[in-house]
């Protein structure tokens, strides 16, 4: 799985910028994505996908793979599990076939989701690894 130094809790985070990395339609991608700034993906992704920044998810795209990032718009479509550190917001297209965590969630009427869902609280530092332990 994706790990990014420092991931929650640390310092360093592009939510405010405007700049984004673009995967536009008709583009495949297959491989994993790292990276500081903005991300979004219009095109389709098969691998992991980890962002200190938002990543946006039009309604044309899909990812085939883990998301994991500071904020998420979803529109298009994923499989795999998504962790968000602040906010999720899933708007009407969206279908979503895995676990969410995440410490804000926002769903239009619509939007699908098959999965579990953890809501964490924005007091608590959460550390990302690949090994889900539940908790009693």
């Amino acid at each position: 799985m994706l790990k990014r130094k420092e991931f929650f809790g640390g310092n360093t985070s592009n939510t405010d910028s405007t700049e984004f990395n673009k995967i536009l339609s008709g583009t495949e991608f297959t491989g994993d994505i790292v990276s500081d700034s903005n991300i979004q993906i219009e095109g389709d992704i098969i691998g992991n996908v980890s962002c200190s920044g938002k990543v946006l998810i039009g309604s044309s795209g899909k990812l085939k793979g883990n998301l994991v990032c500071v904020n998420a718009e979803i529109d298009g479509t994923v499989h795999g599990e998504l962790t968000v550190e602040n906010l999720l917001t899933m708007h009407s297209t969206a279908r979503i076939k895995g676990d969410i965590q995440s410490t804000k969630l926002t769903i239009e009427e619509g939007a699908y989701f098959e999965g579990a869902c953890v809501m964490k609280s924005p007091m608590t530092t959460t550390t990302f690894t690949a090994d889900l332990e539940e908790e009693d």
